[in-house]
This record gives C-alpha cells, structure tokens and sequence, in this order.
C-alpha cells in the first residue's frame, strides 16, 4: 500500500469541485466497473488515493469551511455526481487577491459571482507555513484566466514549500524557461501550463486538424467559438485577462496544422458568457479547406460538454504522474505529460506523440521513447 497523495488546492471553484468528487467517487469503486478514466492506476496509485490537505480561496462563502462542503458552495454550479464527500479535516483559507478578482464581476448577482471576504490576506511566508504543516506533495493551480500576479506568487510559494506543482490554467510558468529552470534547480516537477480538457473543443479541434495534416488536406481558415456560464466565462468578459488564454488555445491548434494558419484566418477562443448554462460548456468549430484538385470542403461541429468533469478527468492522472515523479526524484518540467495534459506546454507533441511518451513516462522508459519520437520528427520534418 503506497502512501496518500496529499494536495492542496489553489481556488475551490468548479473544478476542483470536481476533481474533489471524483476522488470519492473512484475511491469507491473497483476497476472493473470505473469507466471515464484515462488511467486507473499510474505507478501504483488509484484515483482515490489523492488526500486534499489544504486549500486557499478568497470567496467568504468557502472561507473557513472544509473542503467537501466549499466544493459545493456558490458560486460553483457544476454538476454533482458525488453528493456525499466526508470531512476532509482540511479547512480553506483566506487567499491572496491580487489580480485573482476582475472587478467588473462585483456587478453580478451573488449567486452567480465570487464574493471576496473580507479578511486578512496571507504573505508568502504564511502560505508556506500552512502548506508545510498540511504536509502538501503538490499544488494545484485552480486561479481564474487572466492571474498573472496570483499565479506567480503562488508557484513561488510552492517552490518554497518544496511542493511539485500542476499549473492547470494558462499563465506560463512552465512554459517559462526561467520558472522551468528553478523547478529543476529545487528538484520538484512541474506539469503545465493550462490543462487541456479530457474530451473538449480544443482536442477536438486539435484532432481535427492533425486528421487533415495526415490526409493531406489543407486547412485555410478556421474557427472555434465557446459559450458558458460558470465563473470561468464570467471572468473572461474582462478581454484583457484573457490575453494568454487565447494563445494558449490558438498554439493548441496551430502545433498540430501542416503549415501555421494566418492569424486573420484562425480564431480559437471563449466567445461569450450565458449565465443558464452554468458549467455547461457549448462549442461550435468550423474548419474550411482544400482537397484534392483544390476542391473546397468545410466541416461544422457542436460540442457540448459538462466543463469541469472534463477538467479533473485529466487532472487527476496530472496529480498522480507529478507524485511519481517526487517518488523518483525527477524535478523540472515533466515533458511528456505537460504534452498530453496541457494546452500550452513547453514543448508541443502530436496528441499521438504524447500519448506514447506519457504511457513511457509512467513505466519509467521515456528518455528512450523521446529519443525515437525526436528521430521521427526529424525524418518528418518536424
């Protein structure tokens, strides 16, 4: 019996409400019957075997409560598929602002917003302490798009800490070279940066595009447009926060096309808030080309998706990947599943690429993978 996974959360929003769930909800099950994971078991560790030992959030409505029931407080509105989540012992804290609140959200209903309480913010030294105390493995960046500052004092905190780190939203620390180098340097691991959903519009559109790399067909213009209604979007009406988003996304895309599509001609991005919704997350891409003789085609797809779920289906395989890489010593960016978990890693891979060096870094044998996966792209010409 290898011991618990112990995390701590940095935002309590609606993903890690899932994440949260879906802890449980695998902890009681048996193989045989869990379906909608990527992995049941990743060096020896099952999907229940995840501890939360502490947790930062600014809304007062989770300050100060534990974690099983601030997953379910608002303004979270996901979906609850594991209702009874006991006691995790570990009680949120008050977290550091900074630019982790739009202020264009204080004029929403409550329900729907985050509602800042108004108490003492913690200094790093602070964060540290708790995440010491907790006996924290690894952070969990849950910080809404558009954190720059939150984002960067919070994997500052971690480093401190001596924790590994799974950067889930798109400020780029390990994508960073300098964040990259400082990892590695602590020897902690580092997965990120912004998690790519487990079956979501950008590896939707991301296979799509590599479908017609591999067949030949060229791809003039496209686009990806993403509706919603959970704080995430709300968010992301404020266009400034959501500079890095889009290039996050956009990159997604891009790695995987033939040649680099024009920027007039690719639009790759969330387009608008619907409060009705909720957390469900609604997709319409669009792809138009070039066949053989030049023959025009285009191709319209919907995708709906419950947004959350479909973060911490990927979340919880990061989690276990970066707890094996503390098992072995590894630190720095982990290569191989920042690729297949995340948006923006980097270094970009084919999803089927990825695929195979997460599969050879979980049985230890990636160096070897990635050595045959380089001769590939370079016979390729990638």
């Amino acid at each position: 019996m290898r011991e618990k996974i112990k995390i701590a959360l940095i935002g309590v929003g609606n993903c890690a409400s899932s994440l949260v769930q879906g802890i449980e909800y695998y902890r009681l099950k048996n193989p045989q019957d869990a379906v909608g994971l990527m992995h049941w078991d990743i060096g020896g560790y099952g999907p229940g075997d995840i501890d939360v030992v502490a947790a930062f959030d600014i809304d007062q409505r989770k300050v100060g409560c534990d974690v099983s029931r601030a997953i379910f407080a608002p303004p979270n509105c996901t979906a609850v598929f594991c209702p009874e989540v006991p006691d995790t012992g570990a009680l949120v804290h008050m977290g550091r602002v900074l630019d982790g609140y739009s202020e264009h959200m204080a004029d929403y209903p409550d329900a729907r917003t985050f509602l800042p309480a108004q108490l003492p913010q913690p200094d790093q030294a602070e964060v540290v302490r708790i995440l010491r105390e907790a006996g924290t493995q690894i952070v969990l960046n849950y910080l809404p798009v558009g954190s720059e500052e939150a984002t960067r004092f919070y994997a500052e905190c971690a480093l401190r800490a001596g924790c590994g780190f799974v950067n889930n939203m798109p400020v780029f620390i390990a994508s960073d070279p300098a964040w990259a180098k400082r990892f590695e340097a602590a020897g902690l691991p580092i997965i990120g940066d912004d998690i790519k959903a487990q079956f979501g519009a950008t590896i939707t559109h991301r296979t799509l595009t590599d479908l017609c790399r591999k067949r030949g067909v060229t791809v003039d213009r496209t686009y990806q447009l993403n509706t919603g209604g959970n704080t995430d979007f709300l968010n992301m009406l404020n266009l400034t926060r959501l500079k890095s988003k889009k290039r996050s996304k956009t990159e997604a895309v891009q790695s995987v096309a033939a040649s680099r599509i024009d920027d007039d001609n690719i639009h790759v991005g969330p387009s608008d808030y619907v409060p009705w919704q909720n957390d469900n997350k609604v997709c319409f891409l669009r792809i138009e080309g070039r066949m053989f003789g030049d023959v025009p085609f285009n191709l319209e797809l919907r995708l709906s998706v419950e947004d959350s779920p479909n973060s911490a289906g990927v979340a919880i395989d990061a989690v276990r990947c970066c707890k094996l890489a503390l098992d072995r010593g590894e630190g720095g960016v982990l290569h191989p599943p920042s690729a297949f978990f995340c948006k923006h890693p980097p270094v970009q891979y084919t999803d089927d690429d990825a695929y195979r060096l997460t599969e050879a870094f979980i049985d230890g044998t990636w160096k070897e993978k990635l050595a045959e996966v380089a001769a590939s792209r370079a016979v390729a010409g990638g």
